[in-house]
């Protein structure tokens, strides 16, 4: 058994790979990680303290959340709220853990928090709720659109069996659909799949390539997987498809927010409000033709994202949110969000590990109900992270129809200099 000094060495002299370390540990993880950490300092002369301190047992992230791991990145937690959600399933005042370096973004969340609630609180609610992934096949034999038309008919004709194919790789896979598309000789199938409390997106990898692999067996023409994932999933990326039809959770929640309420707390009246939502989110977008009709919902979903063990580059299809901003007839102000795409969960991926499942468990979000439907938890968290973003993008509309965006982050954002 080598000793920890030589297995430095080897590692300098390349004689042994980072991800063969655990190999001359006896698979002690937490052994492996200080090995790893330390050849990094003298190979490249550095100190690593601070990356070298940590509380995780790194044994708990062993084939679920890192390789070659050297340590913990730490980022800092601030806390927002009590924010007044009166969603489905969440219900009441809630404190929401927000993990980001930007100044002024918890006080600015915390902010909105302060005025929804004074105002009775976020209406939420869950409109669709499936996740999707979509592998492309192709047709082998002409003729090809003639076939591929075939199968089309052939998987609608047979979801039954597909649903059973998905329910074989884990219980709480229940597929509910699929779409389709033919482009020449490729078939697109888009599984979509309500997967309970969990994001889903490895039960749903696995069951979306058993599916296709089913189909190819049995299918009246001949057909072959070429990719799990078709990219009409679609996943981390911004895109027209799940802008409209949607992906994960397909979220609405607004609030109505009285004109004497936004004259005390956000220092501005609906009209300015309105104005910057027109000008700014809806020419300004349009101009720009980006994804996503709102003003930073991507900081408070990555905040979140980060804090509760979510996967950070799904904020793409998250942040493709569509603000409303009306005044009503009794000159109080309707503002509404709609989020698309959120993909979260509360089981799975990084929920498990020590401080995201204590933030999760901030809002009793974390794992799943024992004694209400799967997926109750999940849909909770949902709820409380559209009314968060909903929050946002109040306070910060609300900066701007007052003149006071720069300033806040000059007074809360900058600070001294890094020594």
């Amino acid at each position: 058994m080598l000793n920890e000094k030589d297995i430095i060495e080897k590692l300098k002299n390349r004689e042994i790979r980072l991800h063969e370390v655990e190999k001359y540990t006896d698979g002690n993880i937490n052994q492996a990680t200080q090995i790893r950490l330390k050849f990094l300092e003298e190979l490249l002369n550095i100190k690593l303290e601070n990356i070298g301190s940590y509380s995780m047992d790194m044994s708990i992230t062993a084939a679920r959340n890192i390789e070659n791991p050297i340590g913990c990145a730490s980022v800092p937690l601030g806390i927002a709220g009590p924010l007044r959600v009166n969603g489905e399933i969440a219900q009441g005042d809630f404190y929401i853990p927000l993990a980001t370096t930007e100044g002024a973004l918890v006080a600015s969340v915390n902010r909105g928090c302060t005025i929804i609630t004074q105002s009775g609180g976020a209406n939420v609610r869950i409109i669709k709720n499936l996740m999707a992934r979509a592998p492309a096949m192709k047709i082998l034999d002409p003729p090809f659109i003639e076939n591929a038309k075939k199968l089309v008919d052939w998987v609608q004709k047979h979801i039954e069996d597909l649903k059973k194919v998905f329910l074989d790789v884990d219980p709480f896979a229940y597929l509910q659909e699929i779409q389709t598309w033919i482009v020449g000789r490729t078939v697109f199938l888009r599984f979509l799949v309500f997967s309970a409390d969990a994001m889903g997106m490895n039960m749903i990898t696995t069951g979306s390539e058993k599916a296709c692999l089913y189909i190819a067996e049995n299918a009246p023409v001949k057909c072959q997987l070429v990719a799990t994932s078709g990219n009409m999933c679609v996943d981390k990326k911004p895109s027209a498809l799940n802008y409209i039809l949607g992906r994960g959770k397909t979220i609405q929640a607004e609030v109505i927010l009285k004109r004497n309420l936004i004259e005390k707390v956000l220092k501005t009246t609906p009209e300015a409000m309105v104005e910057v939502v027109y000008r700014k989110i809806y020419l300004g977008t349009g101009q720009a033709a980006a994804y996503g009709l709102n003003s930073h919902v991507a900081n408070i979903i990555a905040a979140m994202f980060i804090a509760t063990g979510q996967d950070p580059a799904q904020v793409v299809e998250a942040s493709m949110g569509i603000v409303s901003a009306e005044i009503l007839d009794d000159g109080n102000l309707y503002f509404a969000l709609m989020l698309p795409s959120l993909e979260i969960g509360t089981t799975g991926g990084g929920t498990h590990l020590p401080t995201q499942r204590e933030a999760l468990s901030i809002m009793d979000c974390y794992g799943y109900y024992k004694d209400r439907p799967p997926g109750s938890k999940s849909q909770k968290f949902g709820e409380i992270m559209a009314s968060t973003a909903l929050a946002g993008e109040i306070s910060l509309c609300a900066a701007l129809a007052a003149g006071h965006l720069a300033s806040a982050h000059e007074r809360l954002g900058r600070g001294k200099k890094n020594p």
